[in-house]
Formats: C-alpha cells, sequence, structure tokens
C-alpha cells in the first residue's frame, strides 16, 4: 500500500493532476523532433518509492499486514498541461552562496522552456541577485537560449546572488505586479524554507502561479533526494588540495599537511575526498567527535604515523570540533543573513593546536604543518560533465511537473528516479552522513584512524 505525498496543483489544492482547468495536450506530443513513443509520457499514477530496502524476513512475518511504502509522484512530462506556453512568465532566481552548476540550471531552464514547450518572446525572466531582486530598482532581466547559450561554461552564477533580503510580502507583490505565474527558485535550505513562504502567501491570495524549488548546496545535506547538484564537482576540485597537502607533507621532515574542507553541517565533501584520493591519513566530520591530547587522541595517532610515514595528511569538514574551539565572545558564533550560524576557523585552530603540541612533547625534532584552505575555491569552478548532466535533468523535471500544473514541489532523483517533492519536506530534511553504515567504514578501513571516541573512552576508564 503506497502512503503518496500529494502534491497541490493550481486547479485544487491537495490533489493531484486530474483536476487542471481547461487542460491542453502537451505541446511536446507536437514536437517535430521527439515523436514521443506510448511509454514517453508520465501516468498519475506512476510513483517512486522513498525507500527501497527492507527486511525481507521482517515482511513475511506480517503477511496480514500491509506494508506503507512512502512514494512520491514520479517527474516528468504528462500528456496533458496546464499552461499555455504563449501565455508563460517565467521568473528565475539564484539564492544564497555559490555553487558548481547554478548556471547550467538557469541556462537549462531557459533552453527546456523554449525547445520543449515553445515559449517564445520575452516568456522567461531572470532576477538579479536573489530574493532581492524581485523587489529592487533593477528590472528582472529577459532570458533567451541565445542569451544563456554559453552559461553552463562559467563558475558562479550569471543572475548573481546574495544572502537574506527576504520580504515576504514585497516578493509576492512583486510576483503579482510583473505577471509571473511561474517562479524557479535555485537555492539551499534557507532559500527553500523561504520558498515555501512564498508558496503559502500564493495560495493564500489565490494567485495562478506555480512556485517550484530547485535545491542547491555544495554540502550535498539537502534530506530527501540523493544528492544535491554541484557536489561531484566539489569533491573533484578537493581532490587538488589534497594532492598539494600531500605533496607539502610529503617533502618537508616531520610534515603535516592539513586539508579544510566545506561541509558546515555535513561531511560529505570530506568523506568522499577521502575516499577518492587514498592520500588522507585522518578524516574529521561534523558528525563524528573527536579529541586532540591523551592516549587515543588525533596527536598520539598523528604522532605513529609520522613515524611510521615521515609525514601524514588531516582533511577537516569546516563544521567539525566546533565545540572544542575555545571562543571568549558569543559574537564570534553569530548567523550570517540566511540564519546559517558562522562558523569558527577549524582549520587554523588545528595548526596552532598542532605545533604547540609539537613544541610541548617533541621540542627540538622538526615539524612542519602546512594549512590549506581551497573552501571557496571548490564551489566556484564550473560544474564538471557529470554535474553538467545531472543539473539539466533536475531542471527539465522541474520544467514538466511546472507545465503539468504541480506547485510547491521540488524535482529530485529518489534512488535514481526523479520525483516531485513536497517542497516543505524538502525544506525541513537533513541528510548527515551516517557514521554507522559502510561509507564511513570504508574511510576508517582506508586511513585506519581510530574511533576516538571510544578510545577516549577506554583510556578514561
Amino acid at each position: 500500500m503506497f502512503a503518496l505525498h500529494e502534491l497541490p496543483t493550481l486547479a485544487d489544492e491537495g490533489h493531484v493532476v486530474g483536476a487542471l482547468p481547461n487542460p491542453i495536450p502537451n505541446p511536446i506530443a507536437l514536437h517535430s523532433l521527439y515523436h514521443p513513443t506510448a511509454t514517453f509520457f508520465i501516468a498519475p499514477t506512476d510513483v517512486v518509492l522513498r525507500d527501497v530496502l527492507f527486511d525481507a524476513s521482517s515482511a513475511r512475518g506480517q503477511r496480514r499486514q500491509r506494508l506503507q511504502l512512502a512514494a512520491y509522484h514520479r517527474a516528468g512530462p504528462r500528456r496533458e498541461v496546464a499552461f499555455d506556453p504563449v501565455r508563460v512568465r517565467a521568473a528565475i532566481v539564484t539564492c544564497g552562496g555559490l555553487c558548481p552548476g547554478m548556471n547550467t540550471v538557469v541556462r537549462e531552464l531557459v533552453v527546456g522552456l523554449s525547445e520543449l514547450y515553445g515559449v517564445r518572446g520575452g516568456g522567461v525572466f531572470g532576477v538579479r541577485n536573489g530574493y532581492r531582486g524581485f523587489y529592487s530598482e533593477e528590472e528582472p532581466v529577459p532570458l533567451e537560449p541565445e542569451t544563456v547559450e554559453q552559461w553552463h561554461k562559467a563558475g558562479g552564477t550569471v543572475l548573481g546572488t546574495s544572502r537574506g533580503g527576504f520580504d515576504l510580502g514585497r516578493i509576492v507583490g512583486a510576483i503579482e505586479r510583473h505577471g509571473f505565474n511561474q517562479v524557479y527558485v535555485i537555492g539551499g535550505d534557507g532559500t527553500m524554507r523561504g520558498a515555501v513562504k512564498i508558496f503559502e502567501e500564493v495560495r493564500r491570495r489565490r494567485l495562478p502561479v506555480a512556485i517550484t524549488g530547485i535545491p542547491k548546496t555544495v554540502d550535498n545535506d539537502v534530506g530527501i533526494i540523493d544528492r544535491s547538484f554541484g557536489f561531484h564537482t566539489a569533491v573533484e576540485e578537493a581532490q587538488q588540495a589534497i594532492a598539494a597537502g600531500h605533496v607539502e607533507a610529503e617533502s618537508a621532515g616531520n610534515g603535516v599537511g592539513l586539508v579544510k574542507l566545506m561541509g558546515r553541517s555535513t561531511g560529505h565533501i570530506a568523506l568522499h575526498a577521502t575516499l577518492s584520493s587514498r592520500d588522507v591519513d585522518c578524516c574529521l566530520i561534523p558528525e563524528e567527535n573527536f579529541y586532540l591530547r591523551g592516549a587515543g587522541g588525533l596527536f598520539e595517532f598523528l604522532y605513529h604515523r609520522i613515524k611510521k610515514n615521515g609525514h601524514a595528511v588531516v582533511v577537516v569538514a569546516e563544521g567539525a570540533g566546533q565545540g572544542l574551539i575555545p571562543t571568549d565572545t558569543d559574537s564570534q558564533r553569530c548567523a550570517d543573513e540566511s540564519g546559517n550560524p558562522a562558523f569558527l576557523d577549524v582549520g587554523a585552530w588545528l595548526k596552532a593546536e598542532l605545533k604547540a603540541w609539537w613544541e610541548e612533547e617533541h621540542a627540538g625534532e622538526l615539524f612542519t604543518v602546512k594549512y590549506i584552505d581551497p573552501t571557496y575555491m571548490i564551489r566556484a569552478v564550473p560544474a564538471n560533465a557529470e554535474d553538467n548532466l545531472y543539473c539539466t535533468l533536475l531542471a527539465h523535471s522541474a520544467i514538466h511537473g511546472v507545465m503539468a500544473g504541480y506547485t510547491g514541489f521540488v524535482s529530485g532523483p529518489i534512488n535514481g528516479n526523479y520525483a516531485y517533492i513536497p517542497m516543505a519536506e524538502v525544506a525541513e530534511g537533513k541528510n548527515p552522513v551516517d557514521t554507522k553504515d559502510h561509507k564511513w567504514a570504508w574511510v576508517r578501513s582506508i586511513t585506519n584512524q581510530p574511533d576516538f571516541i571510544r578510545a577516549g573512552a577506554g583510556a578514561m576508564s
């Protein structure tokens, strides 16, 4: 039995497509280049299961009970659509921090609306500099396929971005004033929470506007979906920093290469970069506590590794060890304009602690720490081939959903299949590293680093 996560539509708040006002045949059906087959269009009853793994023995023990399987509507083109392409006025906005692939998503939204559905003649607009752009003096920019043709080759976002600036009344007022009936919001969890409020206010005002979000976070901390775009590019770019840290450490007597990678609340980049590199001796992430001094601590582990190999490489996620870093004022832990906590620099702190410990414990012995911080470098580059393809699929999935009349949703892959997920679920969803699963076990098998907490418990008992 499916517990289907329903999506609101423009026609009926809370019901699936089937009650569209004056539905029209999908223009793709008449497209001379596509010639859709019988299986090309997605039926309203097609679903994607959220969980595909379960204990078969448990199921046999519950033969008389009907399993409740969480499911979402499958993404893709429908036979009928709610929007006449000639009446589409779509707005695209990019918010929050940078991420590889933002320009690709914008490009494919513009090209997809134009080439798939025939939206022409000033039907797509770019909103400048995040949410503020809706009510700033700068007018939305008309976007045509020719305008965005090369955007996917550039890092950052050509439309510009910003944090904060969320003024619900002014944003929705601008949407209504400009006559937008489709809004595509590209941003992280804070941006998605804002998009949920926009969606709710649009419904309260009973405006015929479809709102969709395309979640963006280089940290891969978006919940429910398989991964966020830009993540593969970030991991690939991180390899260069790790390789540089390894060269620096290997070229110095008792050298340590210390590399800080992005990862405020989750350590996915650090974890995957460690697994991909094979040069890392220790990986520190926010989800796993550690301590520095004493038996079983980080410094003891690094000392033995240095004595064995002559050097060591440490990768640390920016959100790791925050509770260990001393601070004299609460102001140092304030939040940014998006509401995210402002983290202290774990890399600089760890470097200083390493040098102080070595001077205390091994004075007179040669020791070098090279600190490499590529934090913003790995998010400012253009998307690689894998992420460019992924961004295209995300953009097209969003377009198909909006054109079909869905609203208040996020498109993304679940277990490899693209689905439409209620935006509120994604806005509140989390995706921490599960330190009890196989990937973290693989990290520890590659690095041979200890379980610092268990080691500490043993040392104190």
